[in-house]
Parts: structure tokens; C-alpha cells; sequence
């Protein structure tokens, strides 16, 4: 678990007593008793309160702050103060601003306003977090270390300048290295000395966020700057570890933020711990793919679930309310994922700037009496009822998507071949046509070992780096099953084409040869006509987008495109490679060729569903010891019903037991156990 002091879910989120009055204070403690909240996030934007100036640091009030809640049984996740450095900062040492992607130098304000290759802000960051880590090292209130807010946002100052020459001299050793792997033989780019090197943004190579005319130096610029900010979380981490070692360290990430590589950062936390803000169009396959995510980058360990809002947010385009019975869904959602925590931003509602209408569980009126609050109260109480059965249950899978940051710079960075084709999208198609049919699914990176698992998908694999090609092809070769599509195996990690043919290093695994990549608009469709009909696919299908012309080299053609001049080249293979096989989609197909082609491999390899295929439920199952517990979930505003066959269960929330055709309400969970 994370914490033994509190064993159990922990419920709360973050709370902000320094914007309030203390009069207010105590009005707070009570009704967080009221909700069940056992834990509040504390200090998270406290830096100018804790240090008024450079040479004092006054720590009474979060002294009284985390004294008042342990007293009435709250504890405290404690932020480190650094996500919003102080004014008096700014003004003295200016080192510490940001210059943005179009070379201006900020002036003090918002948040994320630091540099993290400032030696002002790491000097100071690293010593507040240790200052913090002496005073409450034995304080037994503190479950868990909170470091910094949602890292994120690039810099392109001077500093930042000097630390990526450092950087690019570690990693190539040679400016022959680095010209080599930029190709800046192109358009004569070539560099002759480090200091001639400059940060890739509007000033210089790229345009528009993601347009770049050297693809090497914008990927390796954001491997950097995800490595400075992942060192600024270090340095704090590790001036804490000091002194309180037991405490467990993170820091909330962002679920699919684009510039960050989390499978990185998820090495180096304690605990992985993530936001989640669906906007108004989410699918809730789609947040389902990102609670995987955020549990597999600790290799399946339980997660915090850091944040969401009580019900509605403030910074989308439409900040819809979550209908009753939504926010104990989605809390549920997180915790049959892999969560062990449900906590909100915000405990009380801010009265002023720019987060006063983002949702709490204390609304501007000020009492208990809002159907907010009632549902937080009834969910606090469940929570508490539910004792420690879930902690520490993991989710056990046998299908694995693979999801790389780095593939997915690659292939937003490229130039061509079609402005459709999205990363994450095709992604998630794989993974909700599995979703669709309950199949539990890890979001893996490429460092994972694949011997756990039957089935690896990796969509758009455009970048296959270093030795990566060997690890998939023991895995087939040892009986696994791979399925990768059109756009893979193109490029190597510095973005430099595999000569010798499409796709590149993937080919002899693949069976087959791409000789062209036709890209028309999303709405021109070409088909995929099945050439003999399985247990599932059969007929034809719609595909678009991207269309691989390959030619088969010892690989199976399982299905032929219907039209335009490469009518009857193949679009789907299979590839029998040592003990296992390999598949490759040619194409971006419609959401029912992929469910009816994941029904076959999962049949194939005997990879069963949680329940009988019913998309009308969302259902996930985490494991401890000898005991599973079976979460299913209505996402539906009207009953639905599901079959669970002749086997009895108990519903852990409810203590009735069910068999055979089940109802559930309108956005209803279920835990089902033995």
C-alpha cells in the first residue's frame, strides 16, 4: 500500500487554507468529517507564504494547518510549494523566468513560470523541499510527499541553451555525432562548434508547435527538456529522501499531456500518481486507456488518482456538470484501473481568479446542503465501508498496446505524410475495440518485458529505436502474437529513415515489403475485403487515412484492397515467424473490422473476456491473492443488464448477491467478489 498508516482508499483532495479566513477553518474540518475525508493535499502553492524573502522561511501556519486536520483525523499529502515561484524571486533573480517558443522573456506571473535550468530556481526549490522534509519528518500526519504541480511547458532561454549543449555533448560525445544524426547535411545545416547550436523554436526551425524543418534537434530538444524538468523533481526528491526515506515521493501527472516522457518520470516516482479531466466529448474509452496508462508505467502498481473535480471544471471550452451519479462512476472508474486513491482539486471553492468556478466539494455557499456535496459525503462513506479489500489488488492482463512518447514526437513532428494521421487516435482505436469486448489491456512503453504477455499491439510504430525489432521478434519467436499497422518501421530514434525498405528493421518479422504510403483525406475511404472468411471477420470493411502498399515476402495475405489502382494488393497479413505470428494492417480500418479482428486473436490465444462481449457495460477486474473483484460499471443514463452466468457473486458495495442476467442502474457500479 502506499502509506500503512492509512490503509485503506484514501479520500480528500487538495485543499487551500490560505486563501480563506480562519473563521473558516473550522467550518472546513467539520464538514470534511461530514464527507469522510481522511486526506488533503496541502501546500501546493505556497511558496511566497512559506518564504516572504530570500533569507526567511515561516512555516506556523502549515504548522497549524496539518496539527488542526491530524486532530480530527485528516491527514496530509504535502506539497513542496515549488509549482509557482515567489515575486520577490522574479524580481531579484531573473535567471528564473521562462523564455517562451517565441523567444519573449516572461515577466512574473501564472504558474509554470520557472526555468528548470535556472541554478536560481534549483538552488532554491531543492532547499525548500529539504527545509520541509526536516520539519516534518516525524510529524506523524504526512503520508505522502506531493513535489511540485503537473510539470510541464518548455523553455528556450539562455540557459536552457548552454544546458542543451551539455546535454547533446553527453549523449553524442562529437559534433560529427550530432551532425550525422540531424542530417544536417540538409540545406547545409551542418554545425562546427557546440555553442553554434540553438534551441529549435519560432526563431529558429520550427513554426506552428509541431512543424519543424529538422526533426532530429525538436526531438532531441523535448527529450531534453522532459529530462531538465524530470531533474528538477529529482533534486527535490532526493533532498527529501534525506530525511524521511519511508515516505513515499510523486508528483501529478497529466494522463496524455505530449510533452513529457512519463514512462521515464514513472521510473523515478515512488508512486505514479495522475490528474483526470475528461472534457465534454471524452469517450470513456478513452479515460479507461489513460488509467491504464498511468498504471502501467510502474509496471501494473497501484496509482493515485491525484485529482478530478467534484463535477464541473473551469478551463474547458463547455465546463458541463457531471450528472448525478457520474462523479462516483468515474471515482469507481479510477479505482477498478489500478487507483488506491479518490481525491478532487478542490476541497473548497476558490473565490477569486482564474480557478473560482472549477468544482469543489465545498461550494461558494458555504454548507452541506448542495447534491455536490451529498453525493461526495455518500461516496466518502462507501469508500470507508469498502476497508482495505481493493488496496494493493492489481489488474492482471494478457494483451499489452504499446505507447510510445518518444514515437508519438516522431510522428507528430514529421513532415507528411497526412495531417489526419494522430498518435494517440489510432491508438485508442486498438485499444477500445478491445475495451468494447472486456479485455484488460497495459499501456506499455518499450522498455517492458513482453514475456507476460500473449498478445502486443503497437499502432503506428513508426520509430523502432536501437534493438527494439530483436526484443519483438523473441517474442513472436517464443509463440506471441504481434499486431502492428501502416506507418511502422520507418525511422530510427533520431527520426532517420531505415534504408533497404519499408518497414525498415520490422520487415523480416513482418513478411512483407511497403513500396509506397498513398495519404488522401480522412473522408475517402478504400475496403478491406477478407479473402476467407474466420470465426469473426468476414466480407468487407471501410479503411482511410494512410494506405501501405506492400507486397508479401513469405507473409500470408489475410485481406486485399477493394479499390483504386492497388485493388487486390494486400492490406492485411499474417506472418508466421518461429512459434508465433505477425500482423500487419496496411491501413487505418473502421472500429468493427478491429473489434471482429481482435475477437479472432483473442480467441486464437485463448485470452478471455471479464464478462460475455456486452459493450453496453464497462467492466475491469483486479486480483489479490485468491480474491478477484469484478468491477462493472453503467455509463448508460437507462438500466442495462449483463450475463454472468450461472456462478454467484456477492456485490461488495451492496452485500446482495447476483447470478444469471444482471440489472445495473443508470450510471451504477458493481463490485462483484466471491
Amino acid at each position: 500500500m502506499i502509506n500503512q498508516k492509512l490503509p485503506k482508499i484514501w479520500y480528500g483532495g487538495d485543499y487551500n487554507p490560505e486563501q480563506w479566513q480562519e473563521e473558516v477553518w473550522n467550518e472546513d474540518v467539520r464538514m470534511f468529517q461530514l464527507a469522510g475525508i481522511d486526506v488533503a493535499t496541502l501546500n501546493v502553492f505556497a511558496w511566497a507564504r512559506n518564504q516572504p524573502d530570500e533569507d526567511t522561511y515561516d512555516f506556523s501556519a502549515l504548522d497549524a494547518t496539518i496539527d488542526r486536520l491530524y486532530k480530527n483525523g485528516i491527514y496530509t499529502c504535502l506539497g513542496t510549494s515549488t509549482a509557482a515561484h515567489p515575486a520577490w524571486m522574479a524580481k531579484k533573480y531573473p535567471d528564473v523566468l521562462r523564455v517562451d517558443y517565441n523567444g519573449r522573456k516572461r515577466k512574473f506571473g501564472g504558474r509554470h513560470n520557472s526555468c528548470p535550468n535556472s541554478p536560481t530556481f534549483r538552488k532554491y526549490s531543492e532547499r525548500m523541499a529539504e527545509k520541509l522534509a526536516e520539519r516534518y519528518k516525524d510529524h506523524p500526519a504526512v503520508l505522502v510527499w506531493h513535489v511540485n504541480n503537473e510539470y510541464g511547458g518548455y523553455c528556450y532561454c539562455d540557459n536552457c541553451t548552454e544546458s542543451f549543449r551539455h546535454w547533446l555533448k553527453e549523449h553524442y560525445q562529437s559534433i560529427e555525432a550530432v551532425n550525422q544524426s540531424w542530417n544536417t547535411a540538409f540545406w547545409g545545416h551542418t554545425f562546427y562548434d557546440w555553442d553554434e547550436i540553438v534551441p529549435p523554436n519560432a526563431l529558429s526551425e520550427e513554426w506552428d508547435g509541431n512543424r519543424t524543418n529538422f526533426q532530429g534537434i525538436s526531438l532531441d530538444y523535448r527529450r531534453f527538456q522532459s529530462d531538465s524538468l524530470l531533474e528538477c523533481f529529482k533534486i527535490e526528491r532526493d533532498a527529501i529522501r534525506k530525511h524521511t526515506p519511508d515516505i513515499p515521493i510523486t508528483t501529478n501527472l497529466m494522463g496524455l499531456y505530449p510533452e513529457l516522457d512519463y514512462f521515464k518520470w514513472g521510473k523515478e516516482m515512488d508512486v505514479v500518481s495522475w490528474d483526470n479531466y475528461p472534457s465534454i466529448d471524452t469517450p470513456i474509452s478513452m479515460t479507461a486507456m489513460t488509467h491504464d496508462l498511468m498504471r502501467s508505467l510502474k509496471s501494473g502498481k497501484p496509482f493515485m488518482l491525484m485529482e478530478q473535480t467534484p463535477s464541473q471544471q473551469n478551463w474547458q471550452a463547455y465546463n458541463s456538470l457531471k450528472r448525478p451519479g457520474v462523479m462516483r462512476l468515474w471515482s469507481y472508474q479510477a479505482v477498478a484501473r489500478g487507483a488506491d486513491t479518490v481525491l478532487f482539486f478542490q476541497l473548497r471553492r476558490s473565490i477569486g481568479a482564474t480557478e473560482k468556478f472549477h468544482g469543489a466539494v465545498i461550494e461558494h455557499v458555504g454548507h452541506e446542503h448542495t447534491r455536490v456535496f451529498r453525493e461526495t459525503a455518500a461516496l466518502g462513506k462507501e469508500l470507508g465501508q469498502l476497508s482495505d479489500h481493493i488496496i494493493d489488488a492489481r489488474v492482471e492482463a494478457k494483451t499489452a498496446i504499446v505507447f510510445d512518447l518518444e514515437n508519438r514526437w516522431g510522428i507528430d513532428l514529421t513532415s507528411g505524410p497526412s495531417v489526419a494521421l494522430d498518435y494517440v487516435k489510432e491508438v485508442h482505436k486498438y485499444y477500445d475495440a478491445l475495451y468494447q469486448q472486456n479485455i484488460q489491456v497495459d499501456m506499455i512503453g518499450v522498455d517492458e518485458d513482453l514475456s507476460k504477455y500473449d498478445l502486443v499491439i503497437a499502432p503506428v510504430l513508426y520509430m523502432v529505436k536501437g534493438n527494439y525489432h530483436e526484443k519483438l521478434e523473441k517474442f513472436v519467436a517464443d509463440g506471441g502474437t504481434f499486431v502492428t499497422t501502416f506507418f511502422s518501421g520507418i525511422v530510427d530514434e533520431h527520426d532517420l529513415v531505415t534504408t533497404g525498405g519499408y518497414p525498415g528493421k520490422l520487415r523480416k518479422l513482418l513478411g512483407i515489403w511497403s513500396e509506397e504510403i498513398d495519404a488522401l483525406h480522412p473522408d475517402v475511404y478504400n475496403r478491406i475485403i477478407i479473402k476467407e472468411k474466420t470465426d469473426h471477420l468476414e466480407g468487407e470493411y471501410p479503411c482511410n487515412i494512410l494506405f501501405d502498399l506492400i507486397h508479401p515476402e513469405g507473409a500470408e495475405v489475410v485481406a486485399e484492397y477493394g479499390d483504386d489502382f492497388y485493388k487486390g494488393m494486400p492490406v492485411v497479413t499474417k506472418n508466421k515467424f518461429g512459434a508465433g505470428e505477425a500482423w500487419y494492417i496496411a491501413s487505418s480500418p473502421d472500429s468493427k473490422f478491429l473489434q471482429d479482428f481482435m475477437a479472432d486473436l483473442c480467441m486464437d490465444k485463448e485470452i478471455k473476456p471479464l464478462l460475455a462481449s456486452d459493450p453496453s457495460v464497462e467492466v475491469s477486474q483486479r486480483v489479490k491473492a485468491d480474491q478477484t473483484y469484478l468491477f462493472v460499471m453503467n455509463h448508460n443514463d437507462t438500466t442495462s443488464q449483463f450475463e454472468l452466468g450461472s456462478a454467484q457473486k456477492r456485490n461488495l458495495l451492496t452485500g446482495e448477491t447476483v447470478k444469471g442476467t444482471v440489472s445495473i442502474d443508470a450510471h451504477d457500479v458493481m463490485i462483484l467478489t466471491e
